[in-house]
């Protein structure tokens, strides 16, 4: 008679034994109610997120407000840098129970609002509102991830946030025109509060039980640091002011962009980590790389569609459609990054990553020439959320194992406003290019499929390829020597 096997060991060990929590999955028994409770918190907001920007144009123009439409957008990010900051401050120093509470209840009131409003102004501070709920909850759920799961978890939970948003991403966008068009878009605001109840249900217990309070006692850190938080509402105001400046190239909004430039430079050099605009070794890197790699993605994505429609007469629900592979192909990325076996290899895939976002952005302005395939866009653009996934997953698992246990909402806030803030800027430059090179008489052309100013478009990608080939760069310098 043979001895068993180590394999048939380990599992004749697993039937007879109870599941001990270093041993479990984040769907083990220790982990199911908080996995499942914060992953489904991240559905809705990744529900919500997709599902706004379908209804956005029916509620500007029944509110009267389509002058004011990208204050509607730029008031939640607005709000949600300040939510950051605050929710890194008191995640390290209370615990991240009250941000995140605090965060889901401003969250939920935002919507509420804006889909009660009678008025635009009224829709865009429900936004802001919604904004700062925001940005408390995705900090704060970081942190909760590092206190409540071991190191080896980190990277399968941060997977699964991102698989969340697969689905949004392809039906979000559907479901919320089949209820903008039998019930009225208010209700795409209304409907989604009452579902964070029962996610909060599950969580909410399991994070007081493993993420609560501070990290240690009577160190004599339990009140906010002032100067952030004032640092944080420099960010915020001249993130707003460059915004502003940005929609409405015309000579006086040289006033508000420099002022907004000079509140947002020493904010941003104060709340980052040393080193991050050098791209110093370890966590400075890790922070910048998440802006870069963001920042170039998102801005020429946002392209994408505009392009397929004016220029190669696509309708805007196929246009839409030609991305809707790229959630999968995200969440396969990682999916990747997760696997124990490729844990040693995480900074080259994420140098393959990069790669394969400035190979995605720079195949995308192929199809201006009509011999290239549409289908191309959605290839190459799958390919490119492949990466992404490799690299925002890493970044984020990164961070935490690069950061002290006191130091991971600070440290979690600085990457999620560099994911933010170099979205703005980055989609600033790109649109600022776009519209210098005649891209802003497109738009009026699009019903009619024209294929004028190619060079607009081009004039987005181009850059942005070459900024994700920066940021390629970046990746062999995230850890120290």
């Amino acid at each position: 008679m043979t001895a068993p096997n180590r394999r048939d060991t380990d599992v004749a060990d697993a039937l007879t034994a109870p599941p001990e929590p270093d041993s479990e999955g984040v769907l083990g028994r220790s982990y199911r109610a908080l996995s499942i409770g914060i992953v489904s918190v991240v559905l809705l907001i990744a529900f919500e997120a997709t599902a706004v920007g379908t209804a956005m144009p029916v509620a500007a123009r029944e509110l009267d407000g389509v002058s004011l439409y990208a204050f509607a957008f730029s008031g939640y990010f607005t709000t949600s840098l300040f939510g950051m900051v605050l929710a890194g401050q008191w995640s390290d120093r209370r615990g991240p129970l009250g941000a995140l509470t605090t965060g889901i209840a401003a969250f939920g009131a935002g919507l509420l609002l804006s889909g009660t409003a009678g008025a635009m102004w009224l829709f865009i501070l429900g936004r802001a509102v919604q904004g700062l709920g925001g940005g408390l909850v995705i900090v704060a759920l970081y942190v909760v991830v590092g206190r409540a799961y071991p190191e080896r978890l980190r990277p399968a939970i941060m997977a699964a946030f991102a698989a969340s948003w697969v689905v949004p991403s392809v039906v979000g966008p559907l479901a919320a025109g089949a209820v903008t068009e039998q019930l009225g878009w208010r209700w795409v605001f209304l409907g989604i509060p009452v579902l964070v109840l029962l996610p909060l249900a599950l969580a909410l217990p399991q994070i007081r039980t493993r993420a609560s309070g501070a990290v240690t006692a009577g160190d004599g850190r339990d009140s906010f640091d002032r100067r952030r938080i004032r640092l944080a509402l420099g960010i915020s105001f001249g993130a707003g002011l460059l915004q502003y400046a940005a929609q409405d190239l015309r000579w006086l909004s040289v006033l508000p962009g420099v002022a907004g430039a000079a509140l947002l430079v020493p904010a941003v050099l104060g709340l980052l980590p040393r080193g991050t605009y050098r791209a110093a070794r370890g966590l400075p890197s890790v922070v910048l790389l998440r802006g870069i790699a963001a920042g170039a993605f998102i801005a020429a994505e946002s392209f994408v569609p505009l392009m397929l429609v004016t220029q190669r007469g696509l309708s805007p629900t196929l246009a839409g459609f030609s991305l809707a592979a790229g959630g999968a192909t995200w969440a396969l990325g990682s999916w990747l990054q997760s696997r124990p076996r490729l844990e040693p290899y995480r900074e080259r895939l994420m140098t393959l990553g990069m790669l394969l976002v400035a190979a995605a952005i720079a195949t995308a302005p192929s199809v201006l020439l009509d011999a290239v395939p549409v289908w191309i866009v959605a290839v190459a653009w799958g390919f490119g959320c492949l990466g992404m996934g490799l690299v925002i997953s890493s970044t984020s698992v990164l961070l935490l194992q690069l950061s002290a246990p006191d130091q991971a909402g600070t440290n979690s806030a600085a990457l999620q406003i560099s994911d933010g803030l170099s979205n703005v800027l980055l989609l600033a430059v790109g649109g600022a290019a776009f519209a210098a090179l005649g891209g802003g008489t497109v738009t009026h052309a699009a019903t009619e499929a024209t294929s004028s100013h190619p060079a607009a478009f081009a004039a987005v990608f181009l850059p942005m390829a070459g900024v994700a080939l920066v940021g390629a760069w970046v990746t062999t310098r995230l850890r120290e020597r």
